[in-house]
């Protein structure tokens, strides 16, 4: 599929208009100016990042405010299909020019900013995303990175193919835990990491329940079409937005996709993880009533234990097994943990397992400690990977920074050539939650889909071998009016 990918069949500027014309950016007259005119890495004479927002409200917003606050960038267009939602955002940046449709907003301002923050749900990042990186728009998109396997690898090509500047929302990568556990498993405290766990106890939303029946009234403030983008077309839903939308396959990617991104981040980066070559799971059921296990095949589960096997890396002697565990789903307590002491944060955690011994962290990779907690103690390891100033919160500015500084200048925490292949991991690993019900003849009764398979992976051709119905949740079909990624 890579080279696929890489093979440029028509002139860019052509492929790119069609994109932006046909699907992305579909209005009338429409001119694309080559990032290459202006300069890589422009900035406004003010010397700050021009920034456009797609998703102004709730963490969109928290966005918006984490950028103005470093100083040098200014928040100069928003957009959001809610004005609900988008109203603390129109009232923190009077200035800023309000627009419903990012379609219009690209169309017409394009010429006018920089740089693009996506904030959207899973099943819109991916379009909105690759049609600012075609018009040379370094981007910050919201974790996870995309809905489906396919969107996330092409966002990764896309990316390094139109030379901008790129960063997931996952800031905890920023943080100074990650580099620390990086430097103490480079020292060898705990030996060669052979199996990694990763937990949550979210979903916080409703998930495992049907499709509700009942026609809900749209709120005159959303623009039910927009917020649909390239989902399939449905009635909307009480509560839907904005927040429930994560617990629906069409819109969100359940738990994995919410705090994968989070909680998996540091394995990672400290194993060097790529890309998984086979993927297992079990989930949890609901009783639809007494005698009847209920599968909703619309709605993610309520639980699962997903495990995944990621071959050897320059920084393991051999495979690693990285189990992750949502629902309030844990594993078992460390034995070098005291029995009053915390296991994580107490609903999230990520556990380190190696030869010589164990490290654990909380969410965003904070207050990493080894075990037990005595091998802490007067612990001095030297300082090798450079910090992030202000760690999680610094993470906005690193961004603007590299935006600033042009494409390749700076390093950054979370690009999407790291984003994009653990994105890619948390995918597939939905795809064996999600996948195809082997047994349901055998067990006669309806059974949530992945259960007693093991999906294997080829990763060059981006498609499960031995399970082919799998394939169709590597990418998504959008719906009519809305194209399709593709080069």
């Amino acid at each position: 599929m890579d080279k696929d990918l890489n093979k440029n069949k028509e002139p860019e500027s052509n492929v790119r208009r069609d994109f932006l014309k046909k699907g992305v950016l579909a209005t009338a007259a429409f001119m694309i100016i080559p990032r290459h005119v202006m300069g890589r890495g422009f900035t406004a004479p003010s010397d700050k990042l021009i920034i456009a927002g797609i998703g102004v409200g709730g963490k969109g917003s928290s966005d918006l405010s984490a950028f103005h606050n470093s100083g040098i960038a200014n928040i100069a267009y928003l957009c959001d299909v809610d004005t609900r939602r988008a109203a603390n955002s129109v009232k923190a940046y009077p200035k800023a020019k309000f627009y419903k449709d990012w379609r219009e907003m690209l169309d017409k301002e394009h010429k006018n900013f920089d740089a693009v923050s996506v904030s959207t749900p899973d099943h819109n990042h991916a379009i909105q995303a690759f049609a600012a990186m075609q018009l040379g728009k370094h981007v910050y998109v919201q974790k996870p990175l995309a809905h489906d396997i396919y969107e996330a690898h092409m966002m990764t090509q896309a990316a390094a193919r139109y030379k901008v500047v790129t960063q997931m929302g996952n800031q905890g990568s920023s943080n100074d835990g990650t580099r620390l556990l990086k430097e103490w498993y480079d020292a060898d405290l705990i030996g060669d990491v052979h199996t990694v766990y990763a937990w949550t106890d979210r979903p916080v939303w409703p998930q495992g329940i049907p499709w509700p029946s009942a026609k809900t009234e749209i709120p005159k403030e959303l623009d039910w079409d927009l917020w649909l983008g390239t989902a399939p077309n449905k009635n909307y839903v009480d509560k839907l937005v904005p927040f429930n939308w994560r617990g629906w396959w069409d819109y969100g990617t359940g738990a994995l996709g919410d705090m994968g991104c989070h909680l998996m981040e540091a394995p990672f980066s400290v194993l060097n993880l790529k890309y998984a070559k086979d993927v297992q799971c079990s989930v949890g059921s609901v009783y639809v009533d007494e005698f009847k296990k209920g599968y909703f095949p619309d709605s993610c589960p309520p639980s699962s234990h997903v495990t995944l096997t990621f071959p050897k890396t320059n920084k393991t002697k051999g495979d690693v097994k990285v189990h992750w565990m949502d629902g309030g789903i844990q594993p078992d307590r460390p034995e070098e943990l005291g029995a009053n002491e915390i296991f994580g944060d107490g609903g999230n955690g990520t556990l380190f397992i190696g030869t010589k011994g164990k490290m654990l962290c909380d969410t965003y990779s904070e207050n990493p400690r080894l075990l037990p907690l005595s091998r802490n103690e007067n612990l001095k390891i030297a300082e090798k990977y450079p910090r992030v100033k202000d760690g999680a919160n610094g993470h906005y500015k690193q961004w603007i920074e590299g935006c600033i500084a042009g494409y390749g200048k700076k390093e950054l925490s979370s690009p999407f050539e790291i984003a994009g292949p653990l994105t890619e991991a948390l995918l597939m690993a939905n795809l064996a939650v999600r996948g195809y019900d082997l047994h349901k003849e055998v067990l006669g009764e309806d059974v949530y889909p992945g259960r007693s398979v093991k999906l294997l992976w080829d990763n060059d051709a981006k498609k499960v071998t031995n399970v082919d119905d799998v394939n169709q949740f590597v990418k998504r079909n959008y719906r009519e009016g809305w194209k399709n990624l593709t080069f």
